[in-house]
């Protein structure tokens, strides 16, 4: 019974989301994190950074006493987060580098994370990859998802790590190398969720905020949906999603237009999130469902 048991078993797989600072995890990929977690998996975030530069976005949090302890305030916040979503977290230990404001912008400050050799980051990264030997790494995509200096230093950092990481003779003091068999960027909010939202809202008789943001969409701007190649069914973990991301009560209003679109509502017209496959190292069949398809049965990289 043991035995047969054994064979029938799911193995357990290993997810590493990387990102830039504390509340992206839960505004990128939670829900998806949250399904997997559930599921028996283990899931790691690391972050980038500890967010020290943040500013505070929730009215009722802006108050000195906060502003004074922010980066701690902020790691706590981001324990908080972990714990609602089910998963492990590490922080990487660079700089908020803040966002330049300005015409021309400013440079990030000296020895902040966009500002250091990317060399050291990288070697930050591997040691991680190398540790936890994840199948599948997430991460941002060339652009950062949106232009923050340490979202784009971000992608760069992981795509770097994915090269050197099963490569014994890059950063040989930083564990056995370990090859990851996927890598996938995260794509929030596309003109189709927009639009299918904004329909939604309004034929159950509500206010649509998505009506003015599609209207100033610039009609050369292409839609990212364009580049997904996996949708990850997770609508049934959207409340943990929303509790992790408001665990983050410096950054995220509750009244905010995160939430403004009901859970049942996102849930009929949008239950997934979604993900680009950009590098892979087994056979899969596109367009996916899971961003762990195609690894089980890899036995050399799967623990069971």
């Amino acid at each position: 019974m043991v035995d047969q048991l054994t064979k029938t078993a799911k193995p357990r797989l290993r997810m590493m989301a990387v990102h830039a600072h504390p509340d992206d995890e839960s505004s990128k990929g939670a829900a998806t994190m949250a399904r997997y977690a559930a599921e028996g998996h283990e899931v790691l975030v690391v972050t980038c950074t500890g967010g020290e530069a943040g500013s505070i976005l929730n009215p009722a949090m802006d108050r000195p006493d906060v502003l004074a302890n922010m980066a701690e305030i902020r790691r706590e916040e981001m324990a908080r987060a972990a714990k609602i979503l089910g998963v492990s977290q590490r922080w990487l230990g660079f700089v908020d580098s803040g966002l330049p404001e300005g015409d021309p912008l400013p440079p990030v400050p000296e020895g902040s994370f966009a500002a250091i050799p990317l060399e050291e980051p990288t070697e930050a990264l591997v040691r991680v990859i190398r540790e936890f030997r994840p199948h599948v790494i997430t991460t941002y995509d060339e652009n950062g998802g949106y232009p923050h200096p340490d979202h784009i230093r971000t992608h760069e950092v992981t795509m770097a790590a994915w090269e050197a990481a099963p490569d014994q003779s890059r950063f040989p003091d930083a564990g056995e190398p370990w090859q990851p068999l996927k890598l996938y960027y995260m794509h929030g909010f596309s003109k189709a969720r927009m639009v299918a939202f904004d329909a939604a809202l309004k034929e159950a008789g509500l206010e649509s905020p998505y009506t003015e943001w599609l209207a100033k969409w610039d009609p050369e701007r292409a839609d990212v949906m364009e580049r997904v190649t996996t949708r990850v069914e997770c609508g049934e973990y959207f409340e943990v999603r929303d509790e992790a991301l408001k665990a983050h009560a410096t950054q995220i209003d509750p009244n905010s237009r995160w939430f403004f679109v009901p859970l049942e509502i996102q849930r009929e017209v949008w239950p997934t999130e979604e993900y680009e496959l950009v590098k892979s190292q087994v056979d899969s069949t596109l367009p996916e469902d899971d961003l762990f398809a195609g690894i089980a049965g890899t036995e050399e990289k799967v623990d069971t």
